[in-house]
């Protein structure tokens, strides 16, 4: 087990990239709650600038831009990279592969040199589920073979390749981060998921609820599951943001070890369980829209936690899935009251 004390790298800097999106942003609050220094890199494409404190350095680039990132690297004195930036939705990448080749593939490429050019020690990265593809098994671990069945899948899994063959040339290690699906937001409502035009399934309800969109679409009725809806693995986005202040940790205390970890709860929801908890939260009933499948989705998706658990001191604070809607739900009003006064 790895202890939550600090270790001797704390003084040093972790950039994030991506740390105005959704997912960066509360890696933000949970390096700074535990003590860290930290410094972001986002073009704000889909990042948003209230989203970081204001006593973080925020360089407004691109990750492909080696100068800036050499430049940040020296400025902050940079020992450790969080990597968030990159493009996450699954059938936009079925039908622009080349887009998340580039995003999420060639741009962390061209991140990864610059950290090895800049003597970076520890990389995180965030990977994903979707490397699992069509599992053959009720609950994924990391032994269960990477099939990937789509191109987001595919340029996350390429990179994760990367990784692992620069750590093995490199003086770097790696902690290498699979996401199920993530929801929720801070607690404080210091942060949460911002983006106009969402896909994922909780923010989507929790707008419809509040009267943002006339309905919610469930895509694909006639899965292998038992109520005919896919099924997910859904996690608490300061749970997993806790899990990277640990794996940082880890990789440190251990500097000639690389890590790969599933970050779940090792229990699944399907779509119709997920709205009717947001019915049951919100006191409202969704419009439901019957649709087709999507490309690109799997009919279940759940993870075994256990390497996770074991490794780290790692212990789940916001598992309920009641909470993890009404954390939603309250960012989603104080996101309506940010917008107002912008």
């Amino acid at each position: 087990m790895i202890s939550h004390s600090k270790p001797s790298l704390s003084k040093q800097c972790v950039l994030v990239t991506g740390g105005a999106g959704y997912i960066g942003s509360h890696a933000v609050l949970a390096l700074r709650d535990a003590g860290w220094p930290v410094a972001v890199i986002d073009n704000l494409t889909t990042g948003f600038r209230f989203a970081i404190p204001a006593d973080v350095p925020l360089y407004e680039g691109d990750i492909e831009d080696a100068g800036l990132i050499a430049r940040i690297i020296a400025e902050q004195g940079v020992a450790a990279i969080m990597h968030f930036a990159g493009s996450i939705v699954v059938p936009e990448s079925v039908a622009d592969p080349l887009k998340y080749y580039h995003n999420n593939t060639v741009k962390s490429r061209a991140l990864i040199a610059a950290a090895v050019a800049g003597g970076v020690r520890h990389f995180i990265f965030s990977s994903t589920a979707a490397v699992y593809g069509l599992a053959d098994v009720a609950a994924v671990d990391e032994n269960t073979p990477a099939r990937p069945i789509n191109p987001y899948g595919w340029s996350k899994l390429m990179t994760e390749q990367m990784l692992a063959d620069v750590a093995a040339a490199h003086p770097i290690n790696c902690g290498v981060l699979r996401y199920f699906n993530v929801a929720g937001a801070d607690p404080q409502a210091r942060s949460g998921q911002s983006t106009d035009g969402a896909t994922h399934l909780i923010k989507v309800a929790i707008e419809a609820a509040l009267g943002k969109r006339e309905s919610v679409s469930v895509y694909g009725t006639d899965y292998p599951t038992p109520d005919g809806t896919g099924v997910r693995d859904y996690i608490h986005v300061s749970d997993l943001a806790a899990a990277h202040v640990l794996t940082l940790e880890a990789l440190i205390a251990d500097p000639a070890r690389s890590l790969t970890m599933n970050c779940g709860y090792g229990r699944g929801f399907s779509v119709t369980e997920v709205l009717d908890a947001v019915d049951r939260v919100t006191n409202r009933q969704l419009v439901r829209r019957m649709e087709g499948r999507r490309a690109g989705d799997a009919d279940s998706l759940i993870s075994n936690p256990a390497r996770i658990k074991q490794t780290l001191s790692w212990q789940p604070r916001h598992a309920e899935l009641d909470t993890i809607i009404a954390h939603a739900l309250a960012w989603e009003r104080k996101l309506n009251d940010l917008r107002a006064v912008a």
